[in-house]
């Protein structure tokens, strides 16, 4: 009764307005005997009314009023689904409501407000003008990562439906990370292309009874900036960080460095792209790449996703060329082109995007900035040019 207004933009007493509200159920126990509403007060007495269950009633309540005083241009206000992102507002007057709640469709659960602090949402209304609302956008980044995403797409407005197609776990075997750690003073370079790639190194290097004092000697250098902030929670700044976020770049960047003999690890992802080890193995440098975690298909949403895509939703976002592959491949084969039909389809990056229009999707939209604030400003641009 009182969130519900507040995020359509209504305040329910306004000193230029009302100082008094009421609140009243409109479905009252149809085996009553008579009305408990007194409609003479409520209709010349109190300043602004709130209707909770009243929108099969709004043709008798609106008469109610009228008969008893309240004036027929009273602003009023439906807020259907109020805070959340399926959240509808019609206008109108005690007049005009009616009919106008007929044409938008409008239907239950709403709440009804009547009175002059209708008129305020014209200056105060926020909610209903984020740019993704209503949206249903599916994500799926692995749960441990997709916090940000949703928390970003969330705040524009947009439903978002978490369906991780991929998990992060640690390697088969720990053993050519833990002998490159014990070896890290034979290194001049540590590239990390992820944050699961510094996470896992972390952790194995604390288990080894070591800490970042080990790590003194050596340059870094990362891909992307939240590669980079994770990295700075270890307490390291990183020596090289690239324009674009991707392995070329990295690769561009380290062409100002004199890489001939330089001996680099590189723990990263089992079955990464092999651009960054080519390249700087070109530069005369050695590389060790080992792995630090792993990702898997998490088969357990299957079923979910195909029941998101079954009751429709506006978009699906991909983060990485890993989450298009298992993607298709928890969806039945035969059911991929009916389930994706109208499904807007956003990709974080041109290596993602090359990877999903390969495997058969029609990519709707790329992000310029291969990152997570990246993404979410190209699916606003995506929308308010559509």
């Amino acid at each position: 009764a009182i969130a519900a207004p507040a995020y359509a933009g209504i305040p329910l007493t306004h000193r230029k307005h009302t100082p008094t509200v009421a609140f009243i159920t409109g479905h009252e126990d149809p085996t009553k005997a008579q009305s408990g509403i007194d409609w003479q007060a409520l209709s010349t007495g109190i300043g602004t009314l709130v209707f909770l269950m009243g929108v099969k009633n709004l043709p008798r309540i609106v008469q109610k009023l009228m008969e008893n005083g309240r004036p027929p241009e009273t602003p009023v206000a439906l807020v259907r689904w109020g805070t959340t992102a399926r959240q509808q507002t019609v206008e109108g007057t005690l007049e005009t409501i009616v009919d106008r709640v007929k044409e938008a469709g409008l239907k239950a659960p709403a709440i009804i407000v009547v009175g002059n602090v209708v008129r305020i949402r014209q200056t105060l209304r926020w909610f209903e003008d984020r740019p993704l609302l209503g949206k249903k956008i599916v994500v799926t980044r692995a749960r441990q990562q997709a916090s940000d995403l949703v928390r970003r797409l969330t705040e524009l407005g947009a439903q978002c439906l978490e369906c991780p197609t991929i998990t992060v776990g640690p390697p088969d075997s720990w053993a050519p990370l833990d002998e490159a750690i014990e070896n890290l003073s034979g290194y001049h370079w540590l590239i990390f292309t992820s944050v699961n790639g510094v996470r896992y190194f972390f952790e194995r290097l604390f288990a080894s009874g070591r800490d970042v004092r080990a790590l003194g000697h050596l340059k870094t250098a990362v891909i992307g900036p939240a590669t980079q902030k994770k990295l700075a929670d270890y307490g390291l700044n990183s020596d090289i960080v690239p324009e674009t976020y991707r392995a070329e770049s990295v690769a561009e960047a380290f062409k100002s460095q004199p890489m001939q003999g330089q001996k680099v690890l590189l723990p990263r992802a089992e079955q990464a792209r092999p651009v960054l080890h080519e390249e700087l193995t070109k530069m005369g440098a050695a590389v060790d790449e080992v792995t630090a975690y792993k990702t898997r298909m998490a088969p357990e949403s299957g079923e979910q996703l195909r029941a998101y895509l079954e009751s429709g939703v506006d978009m699906v976002t991909f983060t990485s060329s890993s989450t298009v592959k298992n993607f298709k491949a928890l969806l039945p084969a035969d059911q991929l082109q009916s389930l994706m039909e109208n499904v807007t389809v956003a990709s974080i990056g041109p290596i993602t995007t090359e990877t999903a229009i390969k495997l058969g999707f029609d990519v709707h939209l790329t992000a310029d900035a291969y990152t997570i604030p990246g993404l979410c400003k190209a699916i606003v641009r995506f929308y308010r040019s559509h």
